[in-house]
């Protein structure tokens, strides 16, 4: 006789990118002992890979991880894990105001979000004429930074893979149409001040992030804690 199936329930979430409704399920046994694994190897590319394919098959094949932001990828991640193992989690917290002293500090996944500063923008002004429109990093883009490289490598590289437009004028080239080698020679002759706009862009743009009151049990202070990236939410 054959065992029974099971039924798995049905969530659904808005992308922070672009509002769109997404349904979604929890993950199963075999896909946590899959992340679990990934994380204990602390490669980066497993764990991405993980990640992934958590998303894609709890979304029901309905976003392809490799094509959205990672805000909306680490959102999604978050909010599955909490329909999967419990909705509150308990972190161990260094309190700011001596460094020393830990809190453990109980949150819900549910009121993690992500935060955008008013001053962000994705189009970044080179001349008068002349502008950039920038994309946001995904996973995809995220595989092309190699550890081996220097983090001056890595911005460079990055920049790279998020140039979405060129502006000049009424003529746009797009990213599909540019060499390396054009690309290449396009940033090398920025000024610095374009290049510290670029910049700005991933330091502004939009992350999964949570604010927590932390109050230190020796000292009696109350201080913020900002929390973020999915990494952070593991405790």
């Amino acid at each position: 006789m054959a065992l029974p199936k099971l039924e798995t329930p049905v969530y659904e979430l808005e992308l922070p990118s672009t509002g769109e409704k997404v349904k979604y399920r929890p993950f199963l046994v075999k896909e946590q002992k899959n992340l679990m694994i990934a994380m204990e190897s602390e490669e980066e590319t497993q764990l991405r890979d993980s990640l992934a394919s958590i998303i894609s098959d709890c979304t029901f094949n309905k976003i392809d991880p490799y094509e959205v932001p990672m805000f909306d990828i680490e959102f999604m991640f978050l909010r599955i894990r909490g329909k999967s193992v419990g909705e509150k989690i308990k972190l161990n917290i260094l309190c700011p105001d001596d460094n020393k002293t830990r809190v453990d500090v109980e949150i819900n996944l549910e009121d993690v979000d992500v935060h955008m500063k008013k001053e962000h923008t994705n189009e970044i002004s080179v001349t008068k004429k002349i502008k950039i429109f920038m994309k946001y990093p995904g996973l995809k883009d995220m595989l092309d930074i190699k550890g081996g490289q220097q983090e001056t490598e890595q911005i460079f590289t990055l920049i790279k893979r998020c140039i979405n437009e060129i502006h000049d004028g009424k003529t746009i080239h797009n990213r599909i149409d540019m060499s390396e080698k054009e690309l290449d020679d396009f940033i090398d002759n920025l000024t610095t001040e374009t290049f510290e706009k670029l910049g700005n862009f991933f330091e502004t743009m939009p992350k999964v992030m949570h604010v927590l009151k932390v109050k230190n049990p020796k000292t009696k202070k109350t201080s913020e804690v900002v929390i973020e990236g999915i990494q952070s939410f593991f405790g």
